[in-house]
């Protein structure tokens, strides 16, 4: 598998409590992120990853989609080919709670949340129909698989 090019921004929101956002930092390494971007990119991208709490999260999602609550991941995508230039936004708490929700690791949850918004980025819609759903999860299970965790679903 030929691993694409990448230029990544990976930032930091702002947080009220200092150790949350130490225990998210510690999972998203650049390192990290950079290597679950890169299996999932068909083509090169100029991305940026942004970590949000709560409040940021909420406001992105109901400004942009008229949502009124915080979600896992938001992708502004600008361009798809032949660069796929996009703003990946990922709501910390909210990962949190689903990754125990669901009985995996931070990590795991945020691989596959990394995974979900690049391939929102490059133009796949699982709410277009439920075969689109089922091609994108398969394709996500696929990339997981290749990154060494789990199916994510």
């Amino acid at each position: 598998m030929k691993l694409q090019a990448l230029t990544l921004s990976l930032q930091f929101g702002s947080f009220a409590d200092a150790t949350t956002l130490a225990a998210h930092r510690a999972v998203l390494t650049r390192h990290f992120v950079t290597r679950c971007l890169r299996h999932a990119l068909g083509v090169d991208g100029e991305l940026t990853v942004r970590i949000v709490d709560a409040t940021e999260g909420q406001a992105l999602n109901r400004g942009y989609r008229h949502k009124d609550y915080a979600t896992n991941v938001l992708t502004f995508d600008y361009a798809t080919e032949p660069v796929a230039v996009a703003d990946l936004v990922l709501c910390a708490p909210v990962i949190a709670r689903e990754a125990q929700e669901q009985g995996k690791t931070l990590q795991a949850h945020y691989a596959h949340m990394l995974v979900h918004g690049c391939l929102h980025a490059q133009g796949w819609d699982h709410e277009t129909s439920e075969a689109d759903a089922t091609d994108m999860e398969a394709y996500e299970t696929d990339i997981m698989q290749g990154l060494g965790f789990d199916n994510p679903y």
